[in-house]
């Protein structure tokens, strides 16, 4: 397919994980990807990757909690692949641990990489956005938004914000053709969750989903594509999960 033949698209915290695959994924269906990462290297490899596959991308160096950065990085990227049709905001850090044992510096680091983040992904895109195309905001939420669980304090409060902030968005920008859509994935995975989730314990999580088996990065990028498409062109201000059934279940 190719569905977004020549589109640039900017993806924060692509450098692994769920942005890097969505990247790929973008990537294999036309788009023109900006993978912004606060590891350069990692960004830039990502980029190198999608090259040699037949793609198109570019990679930046930005922590995308500063918005100078974030702002450096989409300019940049507006000027080596043309202005704007979407933002996906992807980055975070992960950190589980007791609300008595999360300190200063930790929940910082947290609402900078997982929340200031967005606002400044948003403000970057309308900056450097094609006026002439309709627009495409995607959020990174999480299951933990609807149901809350221990020792997941600050992340829930960033991700549950992020969903409100998603709705906010969707009313305001409707009008000026632009969508925003969030996304909620559920256990998936990945690089950002070793450390934090042994096996074993992905496991015992497998159990508990209603489909009985944990989610793909695959999984999560054939959701982003879909928000991001015509398919979709109605679809504005949702919250979709893509969790096994997750949220659902309760």
């Amino acid at each position: 397919m190719d569905r977004f033949a020549g589109q640039p698209i900017l993806i924060s915290g692509a450098g692994r994980g769920l942005g890097e695959g969505i990247a790929h994924r973008l990537a294999s269906e036309g788009a023109v990807v900006g993978i912004v990462d606060i590891a350069g290297e990692s960004a830039h490899g990502v980029a190198r990757a999608i090259e040699g596959e037949g793609g198109k991308a570019f990679g930046y160096e930005a922590d995308c909690g500063s918005r100078a950065a974030f702002f450096e990085a989409a300019e940049r990227f507006a000027s080596d692949a043309g202005p704007l049709r979407a933002v996906i905001n992807n980055a975070s850090v992960l950190v589980y641990e007791p609300i008595e044992d999360v300190t200063e510096d930790t929940l910082d680091r947290m609402l900078s990489a997982g929340l200031k983040s967005v606002f400044w992904g948003v403000q970057a895109f309308l900056a450097h956005r094609d006026e002439d195309a309709p627009g495409n905001i995607l959020n990174y939420s999480s299951p933990v938004a609807y149901r809350g669980r221990p020792n997941t304090g600050a992340y829930t409060t960033i991700k549950a914000g992020i969903a409100g902030l998603t709705k906010v968005l969707a009313g305001e920008f409707g009008p000026r053709g632009i969508r925003v859509n969030a996304m909620a994935p559920g256990s998936v995975p990945t690089p950002a969750t070793e450390g934090f989730v042994t096996p074993e314990q992905y496991e015992q999580r497998a159990k508990n989903i209603p489909l009985r088996r944990n989610g793909t990065v695959g999984d999560v990028a054939s959701a982003a594509a879909f928000l991001l498409s015509d398919e979709a062109s109605f679809i504005n201000g949702a919250m979709l999960a893509v969790d096994g059934g997750i949220i659902a279940a309760g």
